[in-house]
C-alpha cells in the first residue's frame, strides 16, 4: 500500500486511511430548493457537495481547508421535491496541501422504502490553510480498498490533467499577449 501514499516519506506526517474523514450529509429537498422548472436548483445540490466536502477536507487536514476548484459535477438526474439527499464524500488524494475530496450525490423518495439512486457527482479540490490563510502540510491519505486506491490512482490522472489545462491556456495568454492581442 506504500506506493500509493504520496509524499508520506517525506512529509513528516503519518498516513491518514481514507476511511477517517468519509462523511455523508443529508437533506430533504423542500419547495424553497427548486427551480423555475419545478426541480431542484443545480446551485442547492453543489453548495451541499461543497459543504460536506469541506467537512472531509478539514477532517483529513485536521483544520481549515478552502475549496481551490470543483471539477467533473455531473448532474445525472433531477431531483425533486420531498426527495431526500444523501451527499457522500471521501478524501481520494492528497499532494503537499492540497486534497481531492470525490462526492457521490444519491436521492430517495423521503416516504417510500426505494433504494437510492445517484443523481451527481463531483470532484473538489481543497487547500489546506493556516491561521493566516498560508498553505499548510497535510497528511497524505491511505487508501484502504481497490476502490479507494482506483480513486487515488484516478485522482492523480485528474490532477495531472488540470495542470496541463492551467499550462496551456497560460501560455496560449503569453502568446496572445505578445502578439498585441488581448481580450
Amino acid at each position: 500500500m506504500t506506493e500509493y501514499v504520496a509524499g508520506a516519506a517525506d512529509s513528516g506526517l503519518p498516513g491518514k486511511p481514507t476511511g477517517a474523514s468519509r462523511t455523508t450529509l443529508s437533506h430533504i429537498m423542500t419547495a424553497s430548493d427548486t427551480n423555475l422548472l419545478g426541480t431542484v436548483h443545480g446551485g442547492v445540490i453543489m453548495k451541499l457537495v461543497d459543504d460536506v466536502a469541506g467537512a472531509v477536507a478539514g477532517r483529513h487536514s485536521g483544520g481549515p481547508a478552502v475549496t481551490a476548484s470543483m471539477d467533473e459535477m455531473a448532474f445525472l438526474e433531477p431531483v425533486r421535491v420531498g426527495d431526500l439527499v444523501h451527499v457522500q464524500a471521501q478524501c481520494n488524494w492528497t499532494g503537499r496541501s492540497s486534497m481531492e475530496v470525490g462526492v457521490r450525490v444519491m436521492a430517495e423518495r423521503w416516504n417510500e422504502s426505494t433504494p437510492a439512486v445517484q443523481v451527481g457527482s463531483a470532484y473538489l479540490v481543497f487547500a489546506a490553510v493556516d491561521a493566516d490563510g498560508k498553505p499548510r502540510q497535510v497528511p497524505p491519505v491511505a487508501p484502504e480498498t481497490e476502490q479507494d486506491r482506483r480513486r487515488y490512482q484516478e485522482a492523480q490522472i485528474r490532477r495531472t490533467h488540470r495542470l496541463a489545462r492551467r499550462r496551456a491556456i497560460k501560455e496560449l495568454r503569453q502568446n496572445r499577449a505578445a502578439e498585441g492581442l488581448h481580450d
